[in-house]
């Protein structure tokens, strides 16, 4: 028989995702986050990245999106509130759909940031 998983109070999710997340929000009770795209074919890059994320983790978020932006909510609906599995799942789809190659020096230069033909995402400006 399965354990019952932790939920946190809006306080600890608040606390968390302010330390960890900071970019999520709490909101009806679910942890959300918007990403905002250059186009479709962006927007569809990271439905594609989130779903695979998702299922390969076997916890699934609720997508909503339009052409230039891709919400993701989480929340865990057997433990009824936000659990582990959701801070987690959040901050491997955080660093997937945020990644930038570029910035790390290695071999690989990441899309080129000065060509809005093949930009993707609107990557998040470095909090100072």
């Amino acid at each position: 028989m399965a354990t019952a998983e932790r939920t946190y109070s809006d306080a600890e999710i608040e606390e968390r995702l302010k330390k960890e997340l900071p970019h999520w929000h709490l909101e009806g009770g679910w942890i959300r986050r918007k990403y905002k795209t250059n186009s479709w074919k962006g927007t569809l890059m990271v439905i594609n990245t989130v779903g695979h994320l998702a299922e390969a983790a076997w916890h699934h978020p609720d997508i909503t999106a339009s052409y230039a932006w891709v919400e993701v909510r989480l929340t865990n609906h057997a433990a009824k509130g936000i659990t582990d599995k959701d801070f987690e799942l959040a901050k491997k789809i955080e660093d997937v759909v945020h990644w930038q190659p570029a910035t790390e020096g290695g071999a690989l230069e990441g899309c080129p940031a000065d060509d809005m033909r093949f930009a993707y995402i609107k990557y998040d400006k470095p909090k100072k």
